[in-house]
């Protein structure tokens, strides 16, 4: 599998914890050159520094990625310290479950923010790279809740992770014949993405929903399985989630 991962440059937003964590981690494992986003200093300083203990290359930026001029620093960081950008990971999310008549516009508003704006800000960032490249390949994170609405509590959720899906098919549409789109849609994996619901007895639905959840490293090696691919082969979605969850 290392074989085509070996070597490449791949920008991961959301790097701080879970499923961006996971796979920074397990990308630098098969030689890969990881550029790491998120708003937390400390763990990206932390994953950096493991990382690169092992053998591997990383490097980080402090990126908030409801602010575009912020996520295109981290590609060019990428393309100063690399020379190139191979793949760019959206993942950064946040799920914020509440019925819809609870009104928390504050939270509908950062879930498109962060869902729905961050990811376009990742392609406007990467896109004229890989145009100038004529390669590249773009790995958006979506969510089984984005083939099926999560509600009562996850309809706003929904609605981001269905616009991802969306925005994936429409880019790959777009500018596919040498640039790859990837859509991943996981089901309850272990990440931090439980802890985002303020409304207390939708946190309580969510953590003992999670009680299911795969390991975070689950997605890593699906991220991993579509980049590995050779460059005439673009795997579009990959779902996966807990064998014995029914959503």
């Amino acid at each position: 599998m290392s074989q085509n991962i070996s070597g490449k440059t791949v920008v991961i937003t959301g790097a701080s914890s879970g499923l961006g964590e996971a796979t920074a981690y397990h990308l630098a494992s098969l030689g890969a050159h990881v550029v790491l986003g998120a708003r937390r200093e400390d763990k990206l300083q932390q994953i950096v520094a493991t990382i690169e203990a092992k053998g591997g290359q990383a490097t980080y930026l402090v990126t908030d990625v409801t602010k575009a001029s912020e996520v295109s620093a981290l590609v060019q960081l990428a393309v100063s310290r690399f020379g190139q950008v191979d793949v760019m990971i959206n993942n950064a999310g946040l799920m914020s479950i509440a019925p819809i008549s609870e009104l928390k516009t504050d939270e509908w508003d950062r879930m498109i923010d962060i869902n729905i704006k961050g990811v376009l800000y990742g392609i406007a960032a990467a896109l004229p790279i890989f145009e100038h490249q004529k390669s590249g390949h773009f790995i958006n994170i979506s969510s089984v809740a984005g083939i099926k609405v999560f509600s009562p509590g996850g309809t706003v959720y929904s609605g981001t992770k269905f616009a991802v899906r969306a925005i994936s098919e429409g880019l790959r549409h777009e500018v596919g014949g040498s640039i790859r789109t990837t859509t991943i849609l996981p089901g309850a994996v272990d990440s931090e993405l439980k802890h985002g619901s303020s409304h207390q007895q939708s946190a309580e639905f969510v953590g003992n929903f999670y009680q299911i959840a795969i390991p975070a490293d689950s997605v890593a090696k699906a991220v991993a399985y579509a980049i590995a691919q050779p460059a005439d082969v673009d795997i579009n979605e990959i779902v996966l989630r807990p064998t014995v969850q029914d959503f």
